[in-house]
Order: structure tokens, then C-alpha cells, then sequence
């Protein structure tokens, strides 16, 4: 049954259904992804957001706050929040930039590459979820559309 308003659409009717705005559906699926994720991750208390800045620094090490904020798609506020949890957490380390003496490049410790490694293997599960029921030729064509449609504002400044 459904709760709330009746004339509301459930996800997936409507105009959160096939008929609806592109960037809606986007968002809504983005959300609805956030959630899986969160979930996975709360047995670590692990965010989506830490683990994309997990992932980044693992990525790209001697990364900056600057650096990371650009990469994670997150906010420069988010990100020094994010970077002092984890810290505090243990699971990264900073370190003084040889020349500059503001910038701090961020390093995961070793208890970070671990617990990135848990938190891997939960949104790999979700990813293959996701791509069950797709060939690899439409997994491929799907993450290339979801490229082009992150970098097409980019192409044109």
C-alpha cells in the first residue's frame, strides 16, 4: 500500500516513470543508488561521500583537499569535513606539500586501503546488480552516455 499522498506516483510511474524528465530520472536514480549505498557502507560507518574520497585518494595519491574536491564531485566544505573524519578515523594521513606550505596532500594509511577494500567489495556487489540484466556491449554504451553527459558542460566552456 502506498503511503502518503495517493495521486503522488510511486519511482518508475508517471513522471518518474519512462515519460519523464531525463535529469529527473537521473536524480532519481542517483538517489535511490545513494540509499543502496549507505546502507551497504553503514556497517562501516562509511558514507557515500568517504567512500568516493577513499576511492579518489587511492586513485590519485599526494591528492589535495582542492584536488579531491574537483574528483569526488563534492564540495571544498564537504571534502575538509570528510578529510578530518577520516582522519580522526585513522584511515588517512596528510602530509606538508614539499613547496607549498597551505597544501596538505592526503595518503590512505593502512587501516584506510583496508577498509576501502571492505567497502569495495559491498559496491561492487551493488554494481553488479545494477548491470545484471545488461550485456557488456549496453554496460559499455550506458557508461559511456553517463560520460558524455557529465562532460558535455566541460566540451563547451
Amino acid at each position: 500500500m502506498r503511503k502518503g499522498n495517493p495521486s503522488i506516483p510511486s519511482a518508475g510511474e508517471g513522471k518518474r516513470g519512462e515519460q519523464g524528465y531525463l535529469g529527473y530520472l537521473l536524480r532519481q536514480a542517483a538517489g535511490a543508488y545513494r540509499l543502496k549505498v549507505e546502507r551497504a557502507l553503514d556497517e562501516f560507518g562509511v558514507t557515500q561521500a568517504q567512500f568516493a574520497a577513499l576511492t579518489m585518494i587511492s586513485a590519485y595519491p599526494d591528492l589535495s583537499n582542492a584536488d579531491l574536491a574537483r574528483l569526488a564531485v563534492l564540495t571544498p566544505q564537504t571534502v575538509s569535513v570528510i578529510v578530518g573524519n577520516l582522519e580522526k578515523a585513522g584511515s588517512l594521513v596528510r602530509r606538508p606539500h614539499a613547496v607549498h606550505g597551505r597544501i596538505q596532500h592526503l595518503d590512505l594509511s593502512d587501516s584506510g586501503r583496508a577498509l576501502l577494500k571492505k567497502c569495495r567489495e559491498r559496491v561492487y556487489k551493488l554494481e553488479g546488480e545494477l548491470t545484471a540484466g545488461l550485456s557488456a556491449e549496453e554496460e559499455r554504451a550506458v557508461r559511456r552516455w553517463l560520460v558524455a553527459v557529465a562532460t558535455a558542460e566541460a566540451a563547451q566552456l
